[in-house]
């Protein structure tokens, strides 16, 4: 778990995100530092209205540079001139508002207490099927805080995602600290049959599958792609994190998987799905990483071409047995970030440029920025419809967009034609067979 510090600059919109932000961060088990000086990672969200606020800006992120162990910089200045902390020599990660908690897990599990229960916020309803994992990760903090994995019952996780749905849940998000070893502390590895059981709800409604190791899903890898394959409220979305394409840096990070598993979850999803997008992370500057261990990670990583990549600069966490060893300096660190990055962007951006005069269906699941709306497609990618209110379009609707353009990390879509949205009325899909889910 991270302490962190944000700060936010701007107009509403802004501190909107920032108050997303720091729901995911709290959500994950993190919590606030009493200033920047005490954060593992201080969190500047920036506004670039005026040239007066972009010197500010600069100013503010050098002192906070200066101040906190991590720096990250978002909001409307990190989007537009994300260039001009680098420029300024300024070391922090230039972020979009939606990946800033993913990167300060900084490759731990999302932290969920012993009395985490079901929430819904807006449409979207948030899913935890267990506690703990079966990782002994050496540089994760989190498993100090939940031990190993506590699996409750497939009937009990059904009902609450019925509770969901029926409370107006449009989204059920299943999380965990790692959903693949769900029913691990019972002898049976559960996760496949669960989502059987929550798609077959009736309503009409999505599911997205939260965070799953390779190691934890490996053994289940073909089993759990028929699932994809056969349940059209299943999000095709699957985030696995490989942080590494070295075996090596691997073992050291006491990883459950090697490399050729997680190639091997990558293939059954290829082999079962026309269209889906792979999430994954990798750890940058681990101490035992050697230049060839990181362009070994380079190498998977223009090999798999995900569409959503998390990158993450080591650092320590106290307690862990990687705090314990000799560190690389900050400046390879940095260097080698700053090639994942870029090379990031190119493959999300190739990706997002592909969809572009294309039609998706998509169910609008949140407001964005202004009179915007995020909605997401069958594969879970971001797609923004501006001008939303005399469009007539609103959270909760199913409809079906052209996208028009994308900004790398999200593409624009127009509204094209309507699709059914009435209770238990779901539009149909052309990349999937027919469902034999088990009734819930």
């Amino acid at each position: 778990m991270a302490t962190y510090h944000i700060e936010t600059y701007g107009c509403t919109s802004n501190r909107g995100e920032s108050r997303a932000i720091e729901r995911a961060l709290r959500d994950g088990g993190h919590r606030p530092a009493d200033g920047p000086e005490e954060a593992d990672v201080a969190i500047l969200n920036s506004c670039t209205v005026v040239e007066k606020t972009e010197r500010n800006m600069l100013r503010r992120a050098e002192e906070l540079e200066a101040k906190t162990a991590e720096l990250v910089v978002t909001g409307c200045m990190a989007l537009a001139q994300g260039e001009e902390f680098r420029e300024a020599g300024i070391d922090a990660e230039v972020l979009h508002w939606d990946e800033v908690p993913e990167h300060v897990l900084n490759g731990e599990c999302p932290t969920h207490t012993p009395d985490t229960e079901p929430i819904l916020d807006g449409v979207i309803g948030i899913l935890p099927i267990a506690r703990g994992c079966m990782s002994n990760c050496s540089y994760c903090i989190t498993k100090f805080a939940t031990g190993r994995v506590d699996s409750p019952p497939i009937e009990e996780n059904v009902e609450k995602a019925r509770a969901l749905v029926h409370a107006g849940a449009k989204e059920i998000r299943v999380t965990g600290q790692d959903t693949g070893v769900y029913g691990w502390d019972t002898g049976d590895r559960k996760l496949p049959e669960l989502l059987d059981r929550i798609c077959a709800i009736d309503g009409d409604f999505r599911v997205r599958l939260g965070m799953a190791n390779p190691g934890g899903i490996h053994g289940i890898h073909e089993e759990l792609a028929d699932v994809f394959a056969r349940n059209e409220k299943l999000y095709d979305f699957i985030h696995a994190p490989v942080q590494s394409g070295s075996d090596d840096v691997l073992a050291d990070m006491r990883r459950q998987h090697r490399v050729d598993k997680f190639r091997e979850v990558v293939a059954a999803l290829d082999d079962r799905l026309d269209h889906w997008t792979l999430s994954t992370d990798f750890i940058v500057g681990f101490p035992t990483e050697s230049e060839a261990d990181h362009e070994a990670s380079m190498d998977l990583l223009s090999e798999v071409r995900p569409e959503k990549i998390n990158v993450t600069r080591f650092s320590k966490r106290p307690g862990t047995d990687a705090a314990d060893m000799k560190g690389l300096g900050g400046t390879v660190k940095k260097e080698r970030s700053k090639a994942m990055s870029e090379l990031k962007m190119a493959i999300v951006g190739e990706a997002y440029e592909s969809m572009v005069g294309d039609e998706f269906e998509v169910l609008v699941v949140e407001e964005g920025t202004g009179d915007s709306v995020k909605c997401r497609d069958s594969a879970y990618r971001q797609i923004i419809v501006q001008n939303a209110t005399e469009r007539g379009v609103a959270v909760g609707d199913f409809l079906v967009v052209e996208v028009t353009g994308h900004n790398t990390v999200y593409a624009f879509g127009e509204p094209a034609t309507e699709t059914g949205t009435s209770e238990g009325e779901s539009p149909e899909r052309d990349d999937r067979s027919e469902s034999t889910a088990p009734s819930a």
